[in-house]
């Protein structure tokens, strides 16, 4: 027995040890492959793939995905920015003081971004094309339903509550299958999807303004809710990504189902099953296991909630600040046409310096800086309201605001594992409803005491340079804190064996914590490839 064990062993080829086999898979050649002659990482290779794997395209289909997506926040995003547009038409047909005709955008925004948890469960249920869809539709109705309102509450409830759920249930769905497209390109990816925004801040001024001139603010609500309908168009491109079809191969790991995956038992009470419910889907939908124990995610949310309380209100009152000192409403109108005209050169070749080496591990830097200029430059229009000075303004407030919109998601994906990126930018976003929710209100509250617009600008400027700040001295008190202890932390000699990410997708939901082409390649780098077969 002794000389057969010493026979086989000698005529059965052992893989290295940095290469362990995965428990349940049939490797029958191994094969060592240099780091050199191991191909880029574009190429595609199906080692160490087995059944449910999916590979990121970086191409392909995803760059109709792309143009989607930019189309969708274009007619999400960009969109309470320009109700300013009708402000002074609603102030005078519903009576309405500057506190309670904000309260408007300021509910689509906060919606748009609070329905984050209610939308991760209609993308598990349906898939994000689906949701995207569904979130067009009831857009379109909310804003065709507001042009019928008698009271600015019938507003609050069709405008700002329907219509931003709409935009909720498309904007953050794309933003999630874009990321699933792209893992190689997946910053300039973010940073092109980002022009969507700016172009929304370009064309659709100047398509409210002769709206507004044509048919006043009711048929002006009406059209607009038809073009939101194209966001249904923009989200049946976005078919799933789905898994290669291997024909003739065994079923594998196909053990009993584990108890999560098994039928749920019957609880003794229903109370006690409605709760356990509960809970299980907020920790799931809920990145609260990453508020507590990421301190990176939990910096960088607390820091965008703080900046969103001024982020968005010198846009919204941009064209009543313009027009309340005498300016035209063409010209108004124009100054956020400019502003996205200025997005929309920048940010592509921002998305291709921000895709370079150098940048990886600096993203948050380079984004807090910019937040920084952002917050500066809200104190230009206290100047004065000219025209000039308001142009200089939309300038520098464009550049700023396009390197943040580009650097926003990709530093999320960068501190979040990609299996809970949903979930955190759920998270991120109901914490970011909290403050868009009362900053309008409280600039409309500051406007009706004072009966000055400039400062609303001084405390917007002060708010968003105080959130740049904090984040960049938390950045690098918890880069210094990883160095100090990654130097008391000695490596070890032999590298780690080459795991399988596991694959945890929720059942009907292609989208979750799927390994991609980057994922494999990083497996790949030790110096070793399993090709498996039957």
């Amino acid at each position: 027995m002794e000389s057969e064990g010493r026979v086989m062993a000698a005529s059965t080829p052992r893989p290295p040890e940095s290469c362990n086999r995965p428990t349940g898979w049939s490797t029958t050649k191994i094969r060592t492959v240099s780091p050199r002659r191991g191909g880029h990482a574009g190429e595609r290779r199906h080692s160490m793939a087995g059944p449910g794997v999916v590979t990121a395209p970086d191409g392909g289909w995803g760059w109709v995905v792309l143009v989607a997506t930019i189309l969708v926040l274009a007619l999400t995003l960009a969109f309470p920015s320009c109700v300013g547009i009708f402000y002074t038409d609603l102030q005078n047909e519903f009576h309405a003081s500057n506190s309670e005709t904000s309260w408007v955008p300021s509910i689509m925004t906060s919606v748009l971004h609070a329905g984050g948890p209610f939308c991760s469960v209609l993308v598990e249920r349906l898939g994000c094309r689906a949701t995207v869809m569904l979130g067009g539709v009831l857009s379109g109705l909310g804003m065709a339903a507001s042009s019928f309102t008698q009271s600015i509450g019938q507003l609050y409830v069709t405008a700002g509550v329907i219509t931003g759920l709409g935009f909720c249930f498309s904007f953050q769905p794309a933003v999630t299958i874009l990321g699933h497209y792209f893992v190689r390109r997946r910053a300039f990816a973010n940073a092109m999807s980002s022009t969507g925004t700016a172009l929304g801040l370009c064309t659709l001024p100047f398509l409210g303004n002769y709206l507004h001139e044509e048919f006043g603010w009711r048929g002006s609500f009406l059209v607009l809710g038809a073009v939101l309908l194209n966001c249904c168009v923009c989200g049946a491109v976005m078919r799933p990504l789905e898994p290669p079809v291997r024909r003739g191969q065994p079923l594998m790991n196909q053990g009993p189902p584990s108890p999560e995956e098994g039928p749920v038992r019957k609880e003794t009470g229903w109370a006690k099953m409605i709760w356990s419910y509960v809970v299980a889907s907020f920790s799931k939908h809920m990145a609260f296991d990453q508020f507590c124990n990421n301190p990176r995610y939990c910096v960088f949310s607390i820091g965008i909630t703080w900046m969103m309380l001024g982020f968005v209100v010198p846009l919204i009152y941009l064209v009543p600040y313009a027009t309340a000192n005498n300016m035209e409403q063409g010209r108004a109108a124009m100054l956020l046409s400019i502003l996205g005209i200025v997005n929309i050169v920048v940010r592509p070749p921002f998305g291709i310096i921000f895709s370079m080496p150098w940048f990886k591990g600096r993203h948050i830097y380079v984004f807090a800086a910019a937040l920084l200029v952002n917050g500066i430059s809200n104190s230009v229009p206290c100047i004065g309201p000219s025209f000039t000075v308001l142009l200089v303004y939309v300038v520098i407030y464009g550049l700023s605001m396009s390197v943040v919109g580009s650097l926003m998601f990709t530093v999320l994906m960068d501190i979040v594992e990609m299996n809970r990126f949903p979930s955190s930018l759920g998270l991120l976003a109901i914490m970011e409803s909290i403050t868009l929710l009362i900053g309008p209100p409280l600039a409309g509250v500051l406007i009706d005491r004072t009966g000055h617009y400039f400062q609303v600008y001084f405390a917007c400027s002060a708010v968003v340079a105080s959130a740049a700040v904090f984040l960049i001295v938390s950045f690098c008190w918890l880069d210094k804190k990883d160095r100090k202890s990654s130097k008391q932390t000695q490596p070890s000699a032999l590298p780690e064996p080459a795991r399988l990410p596991a694959a945890d997708v929720a059942p009907d939901c292609q989208y979750r914590s799927v390994p991609t082409e980057g994922d494999k390649d990083n497996a790949s780098a030790n110096g070793a490839e399993h090709i498996t077969s039957v």
